[in-house]
């Protein structure tokens, strides 16, 4: 065996020099020039088309192939629910509803006719299901096709084609890989071309190479082709684990239980927040909110159906089963057995001081986050209310107050001008989850145990969300952080200070094709600078509630009025979006759920 190692290394070395000797001699000069050319037929120049192929795995949830794509948009039956796949993305919602349950029939329909792209982008109509079938089975699937998925071109890229005395005849600029493709099918095989160097190209995981000549392109091309799992199958989920490297995954961090589902019965209030450490020695350990521990064991199998996790705990039977991995995300695992078992872990590194889900919240989009890091967001600035409903009604009349938390446990809510004191504590309700606790005295309304099930992170504007939701009593309060008024925001700043000057009256209320102009005929609007909007009435002035001028955490420019209960007023009462502003005109839409569409217009008064 000692001998034989050698000789079969060296034995691959051969077959790499013989390899890029061959690559090596499809490079000439042509004419006079110092250009360097390869043939159209060349095996690097069929390297660079099946780079450029068309790569159909991506909606292999619709397709169930992986050399063909569907042309979007197009139409699909998910379970009843007609869905238009418009992008890529869309392909996440047939997953969710896949996702929502583990033991029933996920089942697609494709409305026909569709259009299938190919792999050398070749446009096919398909009428039925059975020409769909007959066309997926022509494909190679396990990743023994012969596109090149590992890598992609950078464009533009600019080719030449060459006369037959050796002269350069055109260039071509290739935006696309449907280009590039196009480019070579449409030359003969003998026909000479020529790469203008350098070329960029771009790797599964995100780095950039940068070749000089045709020599390195093909080395690059060829060292890509089995360099990472290209996913040619029809696991939509996307869980092509080995067992290194689901290992390597389950050990890396701790994992936090957010939802446990025992023979169909739901025990997440018992377990939420219980932390799994998996060590590679085959040692597992529970620890629950307390912080009391429990060993166990584990072990994993691959199976047809995906990794099987098997675990084995004295005092905790309800682990104790073969758990099988149904879907692997970023930072989250969940595994179902049948007769109605779930657990979804979410993977907490660094003691959940480090967050997987992209934000700067400091914990995850379902309010796992540190005592810690919500009791500091809270510090920070000032947090307005963005929407309030109790018992599943809407509390209009505190829209656009703010509360101040303060680090003595004390906080106010005001309008600007009347405030109300009350206290304030972040801690963990009677289910471990992360809670707001709040108690005004003057203002019952917000006197809740608000568990924390959203947080946003900060956007460049310096502003979050988050929302508060008590399930018991169907109530629900979303936070606006507000530093400073938004004094980083020129947007925001323009438009105070648009609004701050003069009187506005209302040129148009349409509320969903119903108009209410006339009912605001003879008041005068006045916004100060202390938030609070005066209104006349036939120059009889009086305080009619709070404005306030923020952007959001999607970027939108928000304009909250506040007006009152009393009509015609209570009309005005909305958290608007900020259609148009000029000197003279102000124009407001708002939508929701219910709401269809509600133009607001103020117009300065002369």
């Amino acid at each position: 065996m000692k001998k034989l190692i050698p000789n079969v290394l060296h034995a691959g070395f051969v077959a790499m020099a013989l390899l890029f000797t061959a690559c090596q001699d499809e490079f000439e000069e042509v004419g006079n020039n110092d250009q360097e050319t390869l043939e159209a037929g060349s095996t690097t120049a069929d390297l660079i088309v099946k780079t450029a192929s068309n790569d159909g795995s991506f909606d292999n949830i619709v397709d169930e192939a992986s050399c063909i794509a569907v042309q979007f948009p197009y139409t699909v039956d998910v379970g009843g629910v007609q869905i238009t796949i418009d992008s890529i993305e869309d392909l996440k919602l047939i997953e969710e509803i896949f996702d929502e349950f583990d033991d029933d029939e996920d089942i697609l329909e494709i409305i026909f006719p569709i259009t299938i792209i190919l792999a050398d982008f070749t446009e096919v109509v398909i009428e039925n299901k059975e020409a769909l079938r007959e066309l997926a089975a022509s494909c190679l699937e396990g990743g023994d096709d012969d596109d090149i998925e590992c890598i992609d071109f950078v464009y533009p890229i600019t080719l030449f084609t060459f006369d037959i005395d050796g002269q350069q005849a055109d260039s071509f600029v290739i935006n696309s890989d449907r280009d590039l493709h196009k480019f070579f099918d449409d030359r003969e095989d003998d026909e000479l071309v020529s790469i203008d160097f350098p070329v960029t190209l771009k790797k599964f995981d995100g780095t950039e190479v940068v070749v000089n000549s045709n020599a390195e392109l093909a080395r690059v091309l060829e060292a890509a082709e089995e360099e990472c799992d290209e996913d040619d199958d029809d696991d939509y989920n996307d869980d092509d684990f080995d067992d290194e490297r689901f290992v390597e995954f389950l050990t890396e961090c701790p994992w936090e239980i957010r939802e446990f589902i025992r023979l169909e019965m739901d025990a997440t209030e018992q377990y939420l927040e219980y932390v799994i450490d998996f060590d590679e020695d085959g040692e597992v350990e529970i620890k629950d909110r307390m912080g009391a521990e429990v060993e166990g064991e584990w072990s994993v199998t691959f199976t047809d159906r995906g990794p099987l996790l098997t675990l084995a705990f004295d005092n905790l039977v309800d682990f104790n089963l073969e758990w099988l991995v149904y879907e692997i995300g970023e930072g989250k695992i969940k595994f179902y057995t049948e007769n109605g078992n779930r657990i979804i872990l979410k993977r907490r590194c660094d003691d959940d001081d480090d967050d997987d889900d992209g934000d700067d919240d400091g914990g995850d989009d379902n309010g796992i986050i540190s005592i810690e890091t919500l009791t500091n967001t809270l510090l920070e600035c000032e947090w307005i209310i963005e929407e309030l409903e109790l018992q599943g009604e809407d509390v209009d009349r505190l829209l656009g107050y703010e509360f101040i938390f303060g680090a003595d446990g004390m906080l106010t809510l005001g309008d600007g001008i009347t405030t109300f004191d009350g206290t304030w504590e972040v801690g963990a309700n009677t289910e471990g989850k992360r809670t707001l606790f709040i108690e005004v005295m003057s203002e019952p309304a917000v006197n809740l145990q608000w568990p924390v099930v959203e947080i946003d992170g900060e956007s460049i504007v310096k502003t979050s969300e988050i929302v508060l939701e008590d399930e018991a009593s169907d109530s629900e309060m979303v936070l606006q952080k507000v530093c400073d008024d938004n004094a980083d925001d020129g947007d925001v700043t323009e438009i105070r200070n648009t609004v701050l000057g003069g009187l506005w009256n209302v040129a148009m209320l349409d509320d969903e094709g119903e108009v209410l102009t006339d009912e605001f005929t003879g008041m005068d609007f006045s916004f100060s600078m202390f938030n609070q909007v005066e209104v006349s009435v036939n120059d009889d002035p009086f305080l009619a509630g709070v404005w306030r001028v923020l952007r959001d955490t999607d970027g939108n420019l928000k304009f909250f009025l506040n007006l009152g209960d009393d009509d015609p007023l209570d009309e005005l009462t909305e958290a608007w979006y900020v259609s148009m502003v000029t000197a003279e005109r102000i124009e407001l839409v708002y939508e929701d759920e219910e709401v269809t569409n509600k133009t607001l217009v103020f117009e300065k008064k002369m």
